[in-house]
């Protein structure tokens, strides 16, 4: 599912493989190596992603789904801890083949390429997740 090699002091870099789907493999190393507070970064290429955004006036997600092959650009997100279990909360940018980009919140990506991310593991830190009632959002909860 991945490979990573530590390359710092709670620093990992993490190689995807092929056709796995990034969340779920990334979800899997942090139950792994016991992370619950980090960050995540990195790079690599798609063939399908589905993006959530949530829409401030109905305050429901949508979800979309698009297949088709996909630099990622830019992945970022943060990594916390909800109901005894790692959380991710991802965005990421994707370009297309007319070097046009889309992006979002990233719910899940199947890889066609590579995955080639950078996790931070903050050790010892605590960083929890509550649903805000006002919003809906799964917000840190310190």
């Amino acid at each position: 599912m991945y490979e990573y090699t530590e390359v710092a002091p709670f620093k990992y870099a993490l190689s995807i493989d092929n056709h796995e789907e990034i969340v779920s493999a990334l979800l899997a190393f942090c139950k792994d190596n016991e992370i619950y507070a980090g960050s995540v970064s990195g790079i690599g290429a798609v063939s399908e992603a589905t993006f959530r955004f949530l829409d401030p006036a109905t305050m429901k997600y949508v979800d979309r789904t698009f297949t088709e092959q996909m630099e990622i650009t830019n992945l970022i997100g943060n990594i916390s801890i909800k109901d005894g279990e790692p959380y991710l909360h991802i965005h990421i940018t994707a370009s297309r083949s007319d070097y046009s980009c889309i992006g979002g919140h990233l719910l899940s990506a199947r890889i066609n390429g590579a995955c080639e991310l950078i996790v931070e593991d903050f050790f010892d830190g605590y960083i929890g997740r509550e649903t805000d009632p006002e919003t809906g959002i799964n917000l840190f909860k310190f």
